[in-house]
């Protein structure tokens, strides 16, 4: 998926290669994950909305907001990727659709990797500072001002970076997302500002924040226990382990080989294990709708219930009993 490619050098690299899955394997992969977690995704989006507790309930917000944010993904870079491997190439070879693709793959990937940083730090206090959010004076700058922050944020860096620095873009439409590099990743500072800022400090505080969350509950469990709170508390903090997990194991590796390179590390090594963990990536996406069910029990039953049915359900064949007629043939439903 998408990261800074920290040098030009690895830049050229990445333009050239591609990952060495073939690429009917690479179709159905994308294929058959993305379409079931599209679907999750927009369930627990209906579920939210069409529930005013759960429209107000403070710790759905942010996943709310991290499922939004990967639709584009799903929709628009996933997508545009099982073309590519149907194809060979980009369809349409067009610049904007490598502009779609990019902005796709690198702002709205690396704004949900923002929002999961805050989603590890809201549950701390969700969970142990509970008196931080008791008024709506506390509730809007302790919950909704830091939302609002890296949204805006978020917005403001990557409309900036692709419609208004003064750079010309290069596209290359024989290698999947039109070669990895938008030209505002080597202008003037930008490329290691979102390669610091936006995804690896990011990814760094998320596990830093998700493992001071477990050793907090370790330390707490017995007070936690006799809380009322105690199994909304858990699902909090099991869908969050879920997710940093998934995120550290696919995204950190993402990130430590640019790093790697700059501390010394020969500049052909790692690319190809790179463009493993790029590929991987849409897996962080595919699975957070699955992991984030972990704070629906209603609707994780009711999907349940769904599926079992249509498995189990069997089409009743009845057979009309009467009495035999010679010389007339008689119907049988199916």
């Amino acid at each position: 998926m998408s990261a800074d490619n920290s040098s030009n050098n690895i830049s050229s690299f990445l333009d050239n290669v591609e990952v060495s899955i073939p690429r009917r394997v690479r179709f159905w992969l994308l294929l058959l994950s993305n379409s079931p977690s599209i679907v999750c995704s927009f369930l627990i989006i209906f579920h939210i909305i069409a529930n005013r507790a759960r429209r107000e309930a403070l710790q759905n917000h942010t996943i709310f907001l991290i499922l939004i944010l990967n639709l584009p993904v799903q929709l628009i870079d996933v997508d545009f990727y099982i073309v590519f491997t149907a194809y060979g190439s980009v369809t349409p070879p067009k610049p904007f659709i490598c502009l779609l693709w990019w902005i796709a793959d690198y702002g709205f990937y690396l704004g949900a990797i923002l929002l999961m940083t805050w989603l590890a730090i809201e549950r701390h206090i969700l969970i142990f500072h509970d008196g931080w959010i008791s008024t709506r004076r506390k509730r809007f700058l302790a919950h909704y001002l830091p939302l609002i922050i890296i949204l805006t944020y978020f917005i403001v860096f990557y409309s900036t970076a692709f419609f208004f620095i003064p750079c010309e873009n290069t596209y290359d439409y024989s290698v999947p997302v039109c070669g990895f590099a938008p030209c505002y990743q080597e202008y003037g500072i930008l490329g290691r500002w979102e390669y610091i800022v936006n995804a690896t400090g990011p990814i760094l505080l998320e596990n830093i924040f998700s493992i001071g969350l477990v050793v907090r509950v370790l330390l707490h469990q017995r007070r936690l226990r006799q809380s009322a709170q105690w199994r909304k508390n858990r699902r909090m903090m099991l869908q969050l382990f879920l997710v940093s997990g998934l995120n550290a194991s696919v995204n950190l590796p993402i990130q430590l080989i640019p790093l790697a390179h700059l501390w010394g590390l020969p500049e052909q090594d790692g690319i190809q294990t790179q463009l493993y963990f790029y590929f991987l990536g849409y897996w962080a996406i595919f699975l957070f709708p699955f992991a984030s069910l972990c704070q629906y029990p209603e609707l994780r039953k009711t999907i349940k219930n769904t599926i079992l049915c249509v498995i189990l359900k069997r089409p009743r064949q009845t057979a009309a009993v009467g009495p035999a007629v010679r010389g007339i043939v008689r119907d049988r439903p199916a």
